[in-house]
């Protein structure tokens, strides 16, 4: 067997999985039979990223490190036949990022001992990896309350010269799992055309990017259920469920080299129809004592909450001309009875009917229907009680609007077609009658005749 018999290295209690700021030691245990020269013996603890372009190579194109620590623990000389046993003892770094092992790079933990010999000897060296736990706090992101929905429309043409339409909405019922959780995937499928469906999947996909020169994109499906087909002119409501493995978390906090993502594939096998609902994976599940009970406010109202109105009493409304200057700050909205047949009408009102998260259109039956919350802020260009110049009409340089115009463009802002402000009235102001006029009936004098009299 040689001088060396064992040589090994041991964790205090057998403990390989630490978190960022852990204190880890051991001991380092040398089984000789018969006496070995070295030159000193070195305990080294060592954490770093490495990541390649190619599936499982370990010539790292890119590396990152987070630590490393070395510790002498024998000077030079003689060491004995029989066992020695030396301890150490390291301090993690509070920044050291999760451990974590993928196809194109790694994060790893190793702690190496060494046994440094005269010149023209062998040296020693044995390697142990241990592992690095850095919880996720699903409590502790941003947005992570609320559901999950999103949905899509998509076109596709079969039979050669056929058109079709599937309509895909899609709910999750948190935004952030734990393993061991379930997800619980609510779906809506509308089959506009006259042609059945293939079958309904909802997948737990795993997208990891190495940042090398080219990013590369390791995605993967973790976890997939499938449903049944959607008949052609059917809709139909689909419930399942994905219960979460054990997977690494989404965020790999202290490192710039590889990033990981989770979210939900929700499609159908045939037409080519998805849509992706991002989540998080973490180790700390969501609590709802955490919850914010702040009410929130509807999206489009937000952006007229957080803007203070300037003062209009002392600006000047008119034009040179004297017609309305319509580019100056709306004043507040004033009560609804105050309001005139002819003033502009105001948006919708701000209650929202029960069932309006998910994505399904409100007022179908109106031009300008209101839509749930997932419609951006930008999509409400007016708020109650503001008038906007952007719809007016401007007939030429002195920016006086017509009836004709104005009727046009309440028309066009109305929140209701049979409610809201009436006709406007036709103007009264008619050309005089000349034939009754008591103006003289023979022309006035010519302008050499007036210097003649």
């Amino acid at each position: 067997m040689g001088k060396i018999q064992e040589f090994e290295i041991t964790f205090d209690k057998n403990k390989v999985v630490y978190s960022p700021g852990d204190s880890i030691s051991g001991t380092v245990k040398i089984k000789l039979g018969q006496s070995l020269q070295c030159k000193a013996l070195k305990v080294n603890c060592n954490g770093f990223c490495g990541i390649t372009s190619k599936v499982n190579d370990t010539s790292w194109t890119l590396e990152e490190q987070y630590f490393n620590s070395t510790l002498s623990v024998a000077d030079k000389g003689t060491l004995k036949q029989g066992e020695h046993t030396f301890p150490f003892k390291f301090l993690i770094p509070a920044t050291a990022p999760t451990s974590f092992e993928g196809s194109y790079g790694k994060i790893i933990y190793r702690l190496r001992a060494f046994i440094d010999t005269p010149r023209f000897s062998k040296d020693y060296n044995i390697e142990k990896a241990f592992y690095l736990l850095r919880l996720l706090n699903l409590n502790e992101l941003p947005d992570i309350w609320g559901k999950c929905s999103s949905e899509v429309t998509q076109q596709f043409t079969y039979m050669l010269v056929k058109t079709g339409t599937v309509v895909l909405k899609a709910q999750l019922d948190m935004r952030g799992y734990t393993p061991g959780q379930i997800i619980q995937v609510m779906a809506n499928f509308h089959n506009q055309s006259g042609k059945t469906t293939g079958n309904m999947v909802a997948s737990l996909m795993q997208r990891v990017i190495y940042e090398t020169k080219k990013p590369t994109h390791d995605v993967r499906p973790i976890a997939v259920v499938e449903g049944g087909v959607v008949k052609a002119g059917k809709e139909v409501e689909w419930k399942e469920q994905i219960i979460v493995p054990p997977l690494p978390q989404s965020s790999l906090t202290g490192c710039d080299l590889i990033r990981i993502e989770y979210y939900v594939k929700v499609s159908l096998k045939s037409p080519d129809v998805q849509l992706m609902l991002p989540i998080h994976i973490g180790n700390v599940s969501l609590d709802k004592k955490f919850k914010p009970s702040k009410k929130t406010t509807p999206p489009f109202l937000a952006k007229t909450e957080d803007t203070s109105t300037p003062d209009t009493s002392t600006l000047d409304t008119s034009t040179p001309d004297g017609t309305p200057n319509l580019s100056y700050p709306a004043p507040r909205p004033a009560p609804r009875s105050r309001m005139s047949s002819h003033s502009a009408p105001s948006a919708p009102p701000t209650e929202y009917p029960q069932g309006a998260e998910g994505g399904t259109p409100l007022n179908d039956g109106f031009p300008n229907k209101r839509q749930s919350q997932l419609v951006s802020p930008n999509a409400f260009s007016y708020a109650p009680g503001l008038f906007f110049a952007k719809n007016q009409q401007h007939n030429g340089p002195n920016t006086t609007i017509s009836d004709q115009a104005l009727r046009g463009s309440i028309e066009a802002t109305r929140p209701y077609p049979n409610g809201g402000a009436g006709p406007l009235p036709e103007p009264h102001a008619l050309p005089p009658q000349y034939d009754s006029s008591t103006y003289p009936q023979e022309a006035p004098p010519s302008y050499d005749e007036s210097f003649n009299i």
